[in-house]
């Protein structure tokens, strides 16, 4: 099934997609970058490097570390952090939506695939 997905270039060497916005997704969920990381079975180190080239991309960081307290510390998103994810999200639907028709052609041209030999 042909489907659309979306990487956005925000410089030389610089872009945001599906991954790294899962992961934020998944700090704003979990509150924490190490069970983000381990809900897309990704070794912590790589989630904070993710995050740390997010962090160092825009003017300010779209991952904050939240104090301790009665629910411990951990990590939250940033209200630019939120927003990057709002705004990446809507440009994700308003492209599919665009390429609704061409994706629907495309999948009418695919062979069919043989579901026995799964």
């Amino acid at each position: 099934m042909a489907s659309l997905s979306l990487r956005i270039d925000l410089g030389p060497g610089s872009r945001i997609g599906p991954g790294k916005i899962e992961l934020l997704e998944k700090i704003a969920a979990f509150g924490s970058i190490s069970a983000a990381g381990r809900a897309m079975n990704m070794s912590y180190r790589r989630a904070w490097e993710l995050v740390e080239d997010m962090n160092r991309l825009f003017a300010s960081p779209l991952v904050s570390p939240r104090t301790g307290g009665k629910h411990g510390g951990g990590t939250v998103l940033t209200p630019l952090g939120l927003a990057v994810v709002t705004r990446y999200r809507a440009i994700e639907q308003a492209a599919t939506e665009a390429a609704q028709a061409h994706l629907a052609a495309l999948n009418a041209e695919l062979a069919p695939q043989d579901t026995a030999a799964e």
